[in-house]
């Protein structure tokens, strides 16, 4: 194959890891292939159920995912300053920034200034904040366990590990957190 062979026409969002790994490899033979589809499998499947969960849970009760992390974070750690729900919610400080008009419209959360340090912003849930929370984290976590069902809990638990020990022996990655 060249660079200007077409694809087949029967691929798919998961098929795709398959021929984009055979193709890199024919094109670049010295790739580290195993390492490319463990990364293209990871991102798939991330992908797919984000996908899931926003689109069935939470778009319907009016939030998006980045929506829903922030006022997950603030709902199970409390109020916290703007730079720590950043960080919490995996999410760049602009990103957050621009999100929290969105949230503070909906009468999700209330922005104050820090007591400690007024440039601080200090961000908490409101009561519509948590009643929503509340209410979504239930659907969502019924899809988490639609999810999890497909394993049996000892494969849930070595999969959890083996994503624990990716992240901890990353040590060349530099941007294992956002900022």
């Amino acid at each position: 194959m060249t660079h200007d062979t077409a694809p087949p026409h029967d691929l798919t969002f998961w098929s795709f890891v398959d021929y984009a790994v055979q193709k890199a490899e024919q094109e670049l033979p010295s790739v580290n292939a195993d390492a490319m589809r463990m990364v293209l499998t990871l991102n798939r499947a991330t992908s797919m159920v984000i996908y899931d969960l926003e689109s069935t849970v939470h778009r319907p009760r009016g939030l998006t995912w980045p929506g829903f992390r922030v006022i997950f974070a603030l709902w199970l750690a409390g109020p916290m300053e703007a730079k720590t729900t950043a960080e919490i919610s995996g999410m760049s400080r602009a990103a957050l920034s621009a999100l929290l008009n969105t949230l503070e419209r909906d009468g999700l959360i209330l922005r104050e200034r820090a007591v400690h340090d007024r440039r601080a912003l200090q961000l908490s849930l409101t009561e519509a904040g948590y009643r929503a929370i509340l209410g979504g984290f239930r659907a969502h976590n019924r899809r988490e366990s639609a999810w999890a069902d497909a394993l049996e809990p000892d494969e849930r638990r070595e999969l959890v590990r083996l994503l624990n020990k990716l992240m901890a022996g990353s040590t060349d990655a530099q941007a294992k957190f956002r900022n």
